[in-house]
């Protein structure tokens, strides 16, 4: 089984070309799990399943988080997927690629740098409030696409000195916060300067902070937008896997697009010959 071994700054996808592989549907969880394992397998945040387009895209994108579960969308991932449509004959450089949270697409501006227009946001309250463990946590939540990816966006001032446990814990509670009916990834943000922050990601499905986070940082930047604190369109959010530039349009309080931009890198391709999967 052929592989491709893909991060968009940092956040690291390992990818599977079905309409040569023929796999089940029913296996693509136990897949995830195996390969995405980082002692055991290949490792990864996630495993992307390139399929056939079912509603006039250039091709589907299935997207599996590292625990087997199906992840409505990954910005980063589909940064990714479109690289590899490109590279391999897919599409050309625009790309139209089906998720299960609707129809992204994207745009080669160079060899590395893909940009992709995510799904909208279809829910958007600013004025959440986590009561974690006797503190009340101000946030907004925001979902994006539909069915919707789930989004808490938390500002944590100090937060690149944060004690790495203490924060950890904070992100677990409020991904499993009961206000949050799907469970959230949940995006902690400090300003560093004008239209920059300072991001940190505890992504549901890999139960862990990753790298970066494609969908968590255009949350970010549709809350901030929303709430007049970017003095422009653009949010430039650094994180432990490198920067992420979003994009927001809008039409009054109502956002129109999130654009998101930023580095693919191929790590590695092959042959998968985990004798987990085949003994």
């Amino acid at each position: 089984m052929r592989f491709w071994k893909m991060n968009g700054a940092g956040n690291d996808f390992v990818i599977l070309n079905n309409l040569e592989e023929k796999l089940s549907p029913e296996d693509f969880p136990r897949v995830a799990r195996v390969l995405c394992e980082r002692h055991l397998s290949i490792g990864a945040d996630g495993l992307m399943i390139v399929d056939a387009p079912t509603a006039g895209g250039d091709f589907r994108m299935w997207f599996y988080n590292s625990d087997g579960s199906l992840g409505e969308m990954c910005g980063n991932g589909a940064r990714c997927i479109c690289r590899y449509g490109y590279e391999n004959g897919l599409a050309g450089a625009r790309q139209t690629v089906e998720t299960t949270a609707g129809t992204v697409t994207g745009e080669r501006i160079d060899g590395r740098r893909y940009r992709v227009r995510l799904n909208d946001p279809t829910t958007v309250d600013l004025n959440r409030v986590a009561e974690i463990d006797g503190r009340a946590w101000p946030c907004a939540y925001v979902e994006l696409g539909n069915p919707g990816l789930p989004h808490a966006v938390v500002e944590y001032p100090g937060l690149r000195g944060a004690d790495e446990n203490a924060l950890r814990e904070l992100g677990r509670a409020f991904r499993w916060y009961e206000g949050f009916p799907k469970g959230a990834n949940v995006n902690f943000y400090d300003f560093t300067g004008r239209d920059t922050v300072y991001e940190r990601t505890f992504e549901r499905g890999v139960e862990d902070f990753t790298y970066a986070c494609g969908t968590g940082t255009a949350s970010v930047a549709a809350a901030l937008s929303l709430r007049g604190l970017l003095s422009g369109d653009t949010l430039r959010a650094d994180m432990t896997g490198g920067t992420l530039y979003i994009d927001v349009t809008r039409d009054g309080g109502k956002i129109t697009g999130l654009f998101l931009t930023g580095p693919t890198n191929i790590v590695a391709t092959g042959e998968v010959r985990d004798e987990t999967l085949f003994p």
